[in-house]
């Protein structure tokens, strides 16, 4: 036996000792409540071992994770969609159901065509499926995109400038927009007037990445500080005001 077995087998013990103690005083109720509240404190030490290395324990609690999302979804899909949607309406229509069922012919027939995807002699089939449901999404995507990411830039680029903090800002706006597309336009050498403006559209391009990262970077940290409060407060029973 290695020393990490020696490591994560106390780890088990003594988080089994703790919940045993907690248990015992009275921190956690002896029911499917205070269990539940163990559990979730086992899968989430689980889980962070791994900032120790890579071990069996955080493994075991991915694979679980994995599987209870797997099947979480599976029954969303399942009752939700495929029975709530297509099978009841088909096959036990209600009052209600009784002729409205033919919209969902077109659908089926292309969910069935995804299916053959897995078979070599009528894998084409699902080309078409596929190439609807991305034309589709793109027909669906395309114009949001465009309102918020292109209209949306565009639209306070022409703005009035004024002696303001919003006519400031305006004009912050506009020259980062000018000076970043000068930066993507490699038909003119980025020289002189055109190099100056581009190295600003640079400065501009690391300040957003910037803000994307750091706003990433506090998301990922309001998740550890929730996991640490709950190991806190509901398994260890700790108050934190």
């Amino acid at each position: 036996m290695n020393r990490d077995t020696y490591i994560f087998g106390g780890f088990v013990a003594l988080f089994a000792l703790i919940s045993g103690i907690l248990l015992g005083v009275g921190n956690l109720s002896p029911d499917a409540s205070g269990f539940g509240t163990i559990v979730a404190a086992g899968f989430t030490l689980l889980l962070y071992s791994f900032l120790y290395k890579d071990n069996p324990l955080f493994k075991f609690g991915e694979h679980v994770y994995v599987g209870i999302a797997t099947a979480y979804v599976f029954g969303q899909i399942w009752f939700q969609v495929l029975y709530g949607d297509l099978i009841r309406p088909v096959f036990y229509p209600e009052a209600d159901d009784v002729g409205n069922t033919l919209h969902l012919i077109i659908p089926t027939i292309l969910g069935l065509l995804m299916l053959t995807r897995f078979s070599r002699t009528y894998a084409w089939l699902s080309k078409y499926a596929f190439a609807f449901f991305v034309g589709l999404g793109a027909g669906f995507t395309i114009p949001r995109y465009l309102s918020s990411y292109v209209l949306g830039q565009i639209e306070p680029s022409l703005a009035p400038l004024s002696w303001s903090a919003e006519g400031v800002n305006l004009f912050i706006i506009l020259v980062g927009v000018v000076t970043v597309l000068i930066y993507f336009f490699f038909s003119v050498e980025h020289k002189g007037v055109v190099g100056g403006a581009s190295k600003i559209g640079i400065w501009f391009l690391m300040v957003a990445f910037g803000a994307s990262f750091g706003y990433t970077i506090m998301a990922r940290l309001s998740l550890l500080i929730g996991r640490i409060t709950f190991l806190l407060q509901s398994w260890l029973g700790i108050s934190l005001t």
